[in-house]
């Protein structure tokens, strides 16, 4: 059903014949570890932490040596250096990540015109009419990721699939550095052989609450009909009754405009003092005020986003009359909306936060396109 070392036969031809899209889900390595290992040799080999080293700290990326420990994205740098004593802290570098980026993204772009990134290093790519004409979903991928080895000195993970839920799923199934195909009429087997918990969407409590329903794979999720996926996940049912069969109907989305940049985490476990709840928000403020630098974003509306236990969401947003001036407001504004909330009624399992009312939104296409958003996890 999958591959890593692809001929040079076009392996997704059913696909066009189908009238189905060829896509390639293309995902750097450890992508801001890997460029700090890159740039700085006496790295190499190490456990690797980019983010803010003790007190409020937080992992904003971690490398596949730092990773064998347990650490990752969104951990509390206190927490990451006690599983790894020997863990290397480097401060964030965004230009380097952003000029890498570009470079990615012109190689993507002698390929396809029809890129959609969802970060610096993450991006669909539709080539079922491909710039070169190599007619190949599989070829092109194996191209990509030699010119991006050759270009930046870096390696990438991809997907090849019709459809982005599966070629995302398929390129995070052979990392690092590996490369996996999902042909036509393959889809449906690949995710009923999936654990739940690589959906995208499904976080520990959605785990816990399907394992509880006798949902444990992919094909225990496809046996439940959709009155039974309603009845229990509401809004989310629709998406999980297509996805256990392996069907998505999105478009790669070319020339998203960007209208916000932020990020949220989902926690281990629930929360619900107000001095977790207050250590939470710095983490995340420190990481969102990051992206937002990164993106050189400006914005007048930051909102507050908390999803409960029984997965009801609330939001809070203020808005200024003149863009945030900087992390001192914009930590100001968050915590104001916290602490207009506190106590709240219950415990939460994930909160974030996010800069909108974007300089330029309606009209920087091209700007969305560089610099679209990081997701927190």
């Amino acid at each position: 059903m999958t591959r890593t070392a692809p001929s040079d036969e076009d392996d997704t031809a059913r696909a066009g014949e189908l009238g189905l899209r060829k896509i390639i889900h293309v995902d750097m390595d450890a992508f801001f570890a890997s460029v700090e290992q890159r740039d700085n040799p006496e790295l190499k080999g190490k456990p690797v932490a980019v983010g803010g080293a003790g007190g409020r700290g937080v992992v904003a990326a971690a490398s596949y040596e730092a990773r064998k420990f347990g650490v990752k994205s969104a951990m509390p740098s206190v927490t990451a250096q006690r599983l790894c004593p020997d863990l290397v802290f480097v401060r964030p570098r965004f230009d380097a990540y952003k000029e890498a980026s570009r470079q990615i993204r012109r190689v993507f772009e002698h390929h396809t015109a029809i890129i959609e990134p969802l970060s610096l290093d993450e991006a669909y790519l539709d080539v079922t009419d491909d710039r070169l004409g190599i007619g190949s979903a599989t070829r092109i991928a194996e191209l990509i990721r030699q010119e991006i080895r050759a270009k930046t000195r870096l390696t990438a993970s991809a997907g090849v699939s019709y459809n982005k839920f599966l070629a995302k799923l398929a390129s995070d199934q052979n990392k690092p550095d590996g490369m996996c195909i999902i042909r036509p009429g393959e889809g449906a087997q690949f995710v009923a052989g999936l654990p739940i918990r690589r959906f995208h969407g499904v976080g520990p409590k959605a785990e816990e609450k399907m394992r509880a329903l006798g949902i444990a794979t992919g094909a225990d999720l496809a046996a439940k009909d959709i009155a039974f996926l309603r009845q229990h996940f509401g809004s989310m049912a629709d998406y999980l009754f297509r996805a256990a069969r392996g069907i998505d109907l999105r478009p790669v989305a070319a020339h998203r405009i960007r209208k916000s940049v932020g990020g949220e985490r989902t926690f281990s476990e629930d929360i619900g003092s107000g001095s977790s709840l207050r250590e939470t928000l710095e983490n995340i403020i420190d990481i969102v005020w990051e992206r937002i630098e990164a993106a050189g974003a400006r914005g007048r509306t930051v909102t507050l986003k908390m999803k409960f236990t029984d997965f009801q969401i609330m939001t809070r947003a203020t808005s200024q009359p003149d863009y945030v001036s900087g992390k001192v407001e914009f930590a100001r504004l968050a915590r104001a909306l916290l602490e207009a909330e506190l106590p709240l009624r219950g415990p939460i399992r994930l909160m974030g936060l996010t800069l909108s009312g974007l300089e330029g939104a309606e009209t920087s296409a091209r700007e969305a396109i560089d610099t679209a958003q990081l997701s927190l996890l």
